[in-house]
């Protein structure tokens, strides 16, 4: 099953997300981590180093894929987490030499779906950050913009969607049962 998982940072979404990922391996498949984030600063080193060491022992292959998530080759039988749609956008939209890709999140869009169709077990994870109602400047509003076009196209071919709030977790969409499925996860 594809899944989308969407919430407030630093709220459990990538354990929980690592959780659903390792279920949907159990029967011998394969299991990747595709690990988008290019860290900038001594916090994102430090973020890296603990999603490393949380998921240490779990059996994941990590796929570093921080730009260019449709040239992305595996064997799409496995299990995937794409962590995180967030950083992905980042790194497509805001290019080192100062350029800002304004379209970036219709190719993401594009790609990811395309993901969701060559691989049916797949879980993917970003950041809610729609709900303040700070004034951005404008390429920080474009990019919030983008993301949440990622997000809609995501939630629309995934077959669950999940939010993580205050380490919450709330189906938003899924086929039935599927919350009893995911009750004895660790999370």
């Amino acid at each position: 099953m594809n899944i989308f998982i969407s919430g407030g940072c630093k709220n459990g979404k990538s354990y929980f997300a690592q959780s659903l990922a390792k279920m949907q391996a159990a029967s011998g498949l394969p299991l990747y981590y595709i690990a988008t984030m290019k860290p900038v600063d001594n916090e994102d080193q430090a973020r890296i180093l603990r999603h490393r060491q949380e998921r240490e022992g779990w059996g994941f292959t990590t796929i570093e894929k921080g730009t260019g998530i449709g040239s992305l080759e595996a064997d799409f039988s496995g299990s995937f987490l794409l962590d995180s749609v967030t950083a992905l956008l980042s790194n497509e939209m805001f290019q080192k030499d100062g350029t800002i890709d304004q379209s970036a999140h219709l190719r993401i869009a594009d790609e990811l779906t395309e993901l969701t169709r060559k691989c049916s077990n797949m879980v993917f994870v970003s950041d809610y950050i729609y709900s303040d109602a700070e004034r951005y400047d404008t390429f920080t509003e474009c990019y919030r913009k983008g993301l949440a076009w990622i997000d809609r196209s995501l939630a629309r071919n995934c077959e669950a969607v999940i939010e993580v709030a205050y380490g919450r977790v709330q189906i938003i969409k899924g086929p039935d049962g599927f919350l009893d499925n995911i009750g004895g996860l660790e999370y």
